[in-house]
């Protein structure tokens, strides 16, 4: 399917005109999209409006306040550079040349800057929350976590003595997540092949980590499942999903499944927590697996459940909150391509979104 840009569809009737379940339904078929350029010279956002069908219409562009990397294709080497939060009023992204995190304040499709603070590290490059709490990547050096209180007009606060560091020299770390419950926060370091597990206290701040081997290798991506199952990608082009204990130590459930592609780095849990999808960089194509409620990893189909055109080079993705539609970052093609749900997991391509700048440094990915 070739490339296109895709228009939102202007409705005529009057607001007055709907039932009150129409316009609850309406609304909730709305969203936003939003596309990190990571520019050297003045990071940016591009924000999309998204209409009922999934469709994509650019609305405008904000300023971080900071510097990306650059680079070509993801300089930032990370998921979660770019970070929605949970009730979706705010949002939160990393400037990695400025050292600094920037967060938003969402009003639909737009963003209105509210704060852009110091990382507490060495190139930031992801973002995790939960709450009011705030917690960032520094991939610079050996790589530390840092904490902040975000305020409800979206100001960060830095928590004293959050700064953590990770299991030693040299981890290349690339994700950071929230357990659902929030009593744990999971760092995936892609160099030693470790998930390090920090308990939150309730002041904010961590505790010592515990340093986890997985199975998992060169693990790259790592989500919760809303049952608590932490799935984890890895470039190795598997997948693998893993129970959490008390003590902060993983249990295999699933290990390794393959994703039938090549450098699989990002993916994305559905909201009702039954599927998640594997992205593949270097196949430009999507695999799919349900998740059980006891967290055990099924392929879905013959494994590949969706791709974008050869050279696509797809990177971050993203999720509507209604489920229905999946948005890939095509850094290779400057495109978002925007695929559809359906009944059985698979992945029906609506095109791509053209416009952005092709190889040149995108990373991060948000969609509501």
């Amino acid at each position: 399917m070739k490339s296109f840009r895709l228009a939102g569809v202007v409705c005529l009737l009057a607001i007055g005109a709907f039932p009150a379940t129409q316009k609850a339904r309406a609304e909730e078929g709305r969203g936003a999209v939003f596309v990190m350029t990571n520019a050297a010279d003045g990071n940016q956002i591009q924000s999309y409006a998204r209409s009922e069908d999934g469709s994509l219409r650019w609305v405008a562009s904000a300023a971080t306040g900071g510097n990306g990397s650059g680079g070509t294709i993801d300089p930032l080497h990370s998921q979660g550079s770019l970070r929605l939060s949970e009730d979706r009023h705010l949002l939160f992204a990393v400037n990695a040349a400025s050292g600094t995190v920037s967060s938003f304040r969402v009003e639909g499709a737009h963003l209105v800057l509210a704060d852009t603070v110091n990382s507490g590290g060495a190139f930031p490059s992801a973002l995790t929350q939960n709450g009011n709490l705030l917690y960032v990547l520094n991939s610079g050096g050996n790589g530390n976590v840092r904490g902040f209180r975000i305020a409800p007009n979206g100001h960060l606060q830095p928590i004293p003595h959050s700064t953590r560091n990770l299991s030693g020299t040299s981890t290349s770390p690339t994700a950071i997540e929230f357990s659902p419950n929030g009593r744990f926060l999971a760092v995936v370091e892609s160099a030693t092949n470790k998930v390090d597990l920090f308990r939150v206290f309730p002041n904010g701040t961590l505790s010592d980590l515990v340093a986890n081997t997985t199975p998992e290798p060169s693990p790259f991506a790592a989500l919760f499942a809303p049952n608590g199952t932490l799935i984890v990608a890895g470039t190795a082009n598997t997948i693998s999903s893993f129970r959490v204990n008390w003590n902060g130590t993983i249990e295999t459930v699933t290990q390794s499944l393959p994703t039938d592609g090549t450098a699989t780095c990002w993916s994305v849990i559905t909201p009702n927590g039954r599927i998640v999808y594997a992205v593949s960089a270097g196949t430009s194509n999507i695999a799919g697996y349900t998740i059980s409620h006891t967290g055990a990893l099924s392929p879905i189909a013959a494994t590949i459940v969706g791709a974008n055109p050869e050279g696509s080079t797809n990177l971050d993705t993203a999720i509507s909150r209604n489920g229905k539609f999946v948005y890939t970052l095509n850094a290779g093609t400057g495109t978002v391509g925007v695929f559809s749900v359906q009944s059985d997991g698979t992945l029906l391509s609506l095109g791509q979104v053209s416009g952005l700048a092709a190889s040149a440094g995108l990373n991060g990915l948000a969609a509501f």
